[in-house]
């Protein structure tokens, strides 16, 4: 009786272990969505900022490229206005403070979304809330209308429970424009090796 109290003491220790190392996300291809108005909206995935109307496509607003996993991704845009849309979703156990973390995604560009065509940068915040607390990492000006796959490694300061995408404008730009960001296959967030 003792062994098998030992091993299921063991089994509790490493899914912990483990659980830390390997952080899945809730629906990380964008597949299942809500309908809002005839808008599509990424179920699991939450608006992070004002005028946040995330878009599950293709379908609509003039984009129609395939997905780069599955069926459907995630479209968010910036506007001339000065707001951009955000989107977050509350990670199953966080992120621990000063350690090293990655995870792969897939970006694109669309030229034809809906007046909202030029080219943005994709920024990914950590915080302990809905609320952007911490840059973890941000892309080149996404100007390829092919999926490309990008590594998103990042280091932690504080402990981090919400993972934050937001659409952004180009650096050193003054001036603010209608573009656009797609997102797809979000892979699980894994804890860098140690060395």
């Amino acid at each position: 009786m003792q062994r098998l109290w030992f091993w299921l003491v063991l089994m509790c220790v490493v899914q912990v272990v483990v659980a830390q190392d390997t952080i899945w996300l809730k629906n990380p291809s964008f597949e299942h969505y809500k309908k809002h108005g005839g808008v599509c909206y990424p179920e699991d995935w939450h608006g992070a900022c004002a005028g946040t109307t995330a878009d599950v496509l293709p379908g609509q607003w003039q984009v129609t490229q395939p997905a780069a996993h599955g069926k459907t991704y995630l479209g968010l845009i910036t506007r001339e206005d000065g707001s951009f849309e955000a989107v977050s979703q509350r990670l199953p156990v966080p992120l621990l403070p000063d350690c090293c973390y990655h995870f792969k995604l897939s970006l694109a560009h669309c030229e034809t979304y809906a007046r909202h065509n030029l080219p943005i940068r994709l920024r990914v915040w950590g915080g302990n809330s809905n609320a952007r607390d911490q840059l973890l990492w941000e892309s080149d000006l996404i100007t390829h209308k092919d999926w490309k796959e990008y590594d998103v490694r990042f280091l932690t300061r504080r402990p981090v429970r919400y993972l934050i995408f937001e659409a952004y404008y180009a650096p050193g730009v003054f001036v603010k424009y209608r573009g656009n960001v797609l997102i797809d296959h979000v892979g699980p967030i894994i804890r860098c090796p140690r060395a």
